[in-house]
């Protein structure tokens, strides 16, 4: 097996049984932590709901993207919801891997629709929160890995983690993907990321993380590298190629159908210049509290990446959180989705979680005081969006 170039992470060393022990004990904790927060969320979004006479449940599982999740689980791709802005919104804008999980799940367990999508979220959301402490203890130790899960378990979009929408799936194949990378693994690597790149239309950047990867290997090794690298690669970019091309032959355009759905729905790479529109009518004559709060995220976003850069993190995940970041700052469409589009993006909260950690040992008090208003703020503008906000998520 050809190991990862020190542009992505140093080899594994095998594992001793007390170290294995003590690895599986911290991301226990990890996961437990982030399952906790979110349990939490929930329960706060459920007294607001239960205050405004709806239902926590349906909220949870069948609001905006969900419901055509669902509705492909049920009855297959074909559905268009008319519009006059851009054109008709079809349910092909929308990628196969969760509805496909969905039936298996109702197949196999006596739930319905928005119940079995939400033990399919909370799932990967727990998968994802392993695969993100496994990449955060392999760079930085278990103390930051526990730090970057608790961070993204307390984003203030982090209520979709707790919703039947796919950001949860997406995230657990990038984390797992991401870790195979630095690992040297790259039959997995690739294999996971053409699965990610099922997931969503932005799950094309976990592929362009491993290809940036298999590249730089490459590159170092002249050439020299084993058959599982480029087989690996190969993989990567499987899943999300063969969707969009299915689409382009169904609409009847093999390379463009697919963008052209996208289209209809108003969303498109336009260099930003649709954002920019969009912040400039803002900034002039207002807007719900969700705009300001989207830009203030995106641009704090763009911030953190800025540090990633000077941190010199690895590679892939420089590519993949770069990536995701300039779908969401170059791309036009909702904008207040945007923070969404960036939770799979989780290393971009490595440095605030190497932060973290080093305040926890000097300062126990300032963490804790820090960790408790950034778990107030992702509880109660989680539930604003859920339960009051009547935008998109």
């Amino acid at each position: 097996m050809t190991h990862a170039s020190a542009l992505l992470a140093p080899p594994l060393s095998t594992p001793k049984p007390a170290q294995r022990t003590r690895t599986v004990r911290a991301s226990g904790v990890a996961v437990g932590l982030f399952l906790g927060a979110r349990l939490i969320g929930a329960a706060v979004l459920a007294l607001l709901a239960h205050a405004d006479g709806k239902h926590p449940l349906t909220l949870l599982s069948r609001s905006w993207d969900s419901v055509w999740y669902l509705g492909i689980a049920a009855h297959g791709y074909g559905h268009d919801l008319p519009s006059h802005d851009p054109g008709p919104h079809s349910d092909l804008a929308f990628f196969p891997l969760y509805p496909a999980l969905l039936r298996a799940v109702t197949a196999l367990a006596p739930l319905d629709g928005g119940l079995a999508g939400l033990l399919l979220s909370w799932t990967a959301a727990a998968v994802a929160a392993a695969g993100i402490h496994a990449v955060g203890s392999r760079l930085h130790g278990r103390a930051t890995g526990i730090a970057l899960v608790l961070l993204w378990g307390l984003l203030p979009h982090s209520v979709v983690l707790s919703m039947a929408y796919t950001e949860p799936v997406l995230t657990a194949f990038a984390a797992w993907s991401l870790y195979a990378v630095l690992a040297g693994n790259w039959l997995w690597a690739g294999a996971l990321a053409a699965l990610a790149g099922l997931a969503r239309p932005n799950g094309f950047t976990v592929a362009a993380a491993v290809l940036a990867a298999a590249g730089a290997e490459v590159w170092r090794r002249r050439g020299k590298v084993s058959h599982r690298l480029w087989t690996g690669a190969a993989l990567a970019p499987l899943g999300w190629a063969a969707y969009v091309l299915w689409v382009g032959r169904r609409k009847g355009d093999l390379l463009g159908g697919y963008f052209e759905v996208q289209r209809l729905w108003g969303s498109r790479f336009d260099f930003g210049r649709g954002s920019l529109e969009f912040v400039r009518a803002m900034l002039l004559h207002g807007g719900r509290f969700v705009f300001p709060m989207a830009l203030v995220l995106v641009v704090a976003g763009t911030v953190l990446y800025a540090l990633l850069l000077v941190d010199r993190a690895p590679l892939p995940l420089l590519v993949h959180s770069g990536t995701l970041l300039l779908i969401a700052l170059g791309g036009s469409g909702f904008f207040e989705s945007k923070p969404r589009f960036l939770l799979p993006a989780f290393p971009l909260l490595l440095p605030l979680a190497r932060g973290l950690v080093r305040t926890a040992r000097a300062r126990p008090w300032h963490a804790t005081v820090l960790v408790t208003s950034l778990a107030g703020l992702s509880y109660l503008y989680g539930a604003y969006l859920v339960v009051y906000a009547q935008t998109p998520l």
